[in-house]
């Protein structure tokens, strides 16, 4: 039994238990999926962590769950990329926007002046391994590991929530920037769960040659966290993610400055290709698995679009304590 295989037979157990167990629901905001947060080991963490070695060979999909890779006989217009990601990133973005930090914590998320809630703690303990796997020793980022991808199987697990508190929580760092990339091209929502109205993005610099990555770089209130929204939705997405010109921006932005981390709040996996091409050019890859609604399938299906990384783990999501215990959840390696 492979790594991964014992791995989900883990998940399975825990979500046995959980079924077991039944819990109360609670009511969530519309827009923010309230993820517990992904743990290493702390006795208040109500998420597992799994962090995977190789991927699994069944690929059958859930029932009721089709695959709809609706680019897939699309054939790339060429585009034409000839401003580079320059120093100019650097300065001050064209663009400053103001995170409402109030409407962040009253969400149950992740704030810079927050304290030391449950939901930071967590997110401590959730960043800490993906920090020191994205760095040597000498403080360089290493083969990509510093572009970090937040996805999940299907829609709805809370990865955009985990993408958003995650990147908050790295810019907390005293040695650490953090660019915050809305790669969710079809159905862009960072902007959005935080408040904010739309701007161009990443697309709009793929296809407009004149147009400058800096350009679009939208600077906070959280003075270590720049956003780089996912701009236009365009027919041809999954080519223009997986161009040469995606791939060189790629590079830059991994090695320009040592000490930044990017987070991309990434599509679904079975929903669309965007994901699985994106995935291809990451270092780290953070699955989202939604606790007690997820299938086996599901996860297992997810797990094998991802072949290309080697450095994959999971998030269980939305996991609830039971009465009269603590909450639950594992860290598994």
């Amino acid at each position: 039994m492979s790594i991964i295989e014992k791995a989900v037979t883990r998940l399975g157990k825990t979500k046995a238990d959980a079924a077991a167990n039944p819990a109360p629901k609670t009511e969530s905001s519309p827009e923010l999926n309230h993820a517990d947060a992904l743990a290493s080991g702390a006795d208040y963490s109500s998420t597992t962590l799994i962090d995977t070695s190789a991927i699994v060979s069944d690929t059958s999909l859930p029932a009721g769950r089709a695959l709809n890779d609706s680019h897939a006989d699309v054939r790339a217009e060429p585009t034409q990329f000839k401003k580079s990601f320059t120093a100019k990133d650097r300065q001050q973005p064209a663009k400053v926007v103001e995170i409402n930090l109030e409407r962040l914590a009253a969400n149950n998320m992740v704030t810079s002046d927050g304290g030391r809630v449950p939901v930071a703690e967590e997110f401590r303990a959730i960043k800490r391994p993906l920090i020191e796997n994205a760095f040597s020793q000498n403080g360089r980022p290493v083969n990509r590991n510093n572009l970090i991808m937040v996805t999940s199987a299907l829609p709805g697990e809370g990865k955009t929530f985990t993408a958003i508190n995650l990147a908050i929580s790295i810019a907390m760092e005293l040695d650490h920037t953090v660019l915050l990339v809305d790669a969710d091209v079809a159905r862009p929502s960072i902007l959005r769960t935080l408040g904010l109205k739309s701007e161009a993005g990443l697309m709009d610099v793929l296809l407009d040659s004149k147009l400058d990555i800096s350009d679009v770089l939208l600077k906070t209130n959280i003075d270590t966290l720049t956003i780089l929204p996912a701009g236009k939705n365009h027919r041809h997405a999954t080519e223009l993610l997986a161009s040469q010109t995606m791939s060189s921006l790629l590079d830059e932005i991994a090695s320009r400055y040592p000490d930044r981390i990017v987070i991309f709040d990434s599509p679904p996996l079975l929903l669309t290709s965007e994901a699985r091409v994106l995935a291809s050019q990451m270092g780290q890859i953070v699955v989202v698995v939604e606790a007690e609604t997820t299938t086996m399938h599901a996860v297992k299906t997810a797990l094998s679009q991802l072949e290309a990384c080697s450095n994959v783990n999971l998030v269980y999501n939305k996991a609830r304590s039971f009465p009269g215990q603590g909450n639950y959840g594992h860290y598994y390696s």
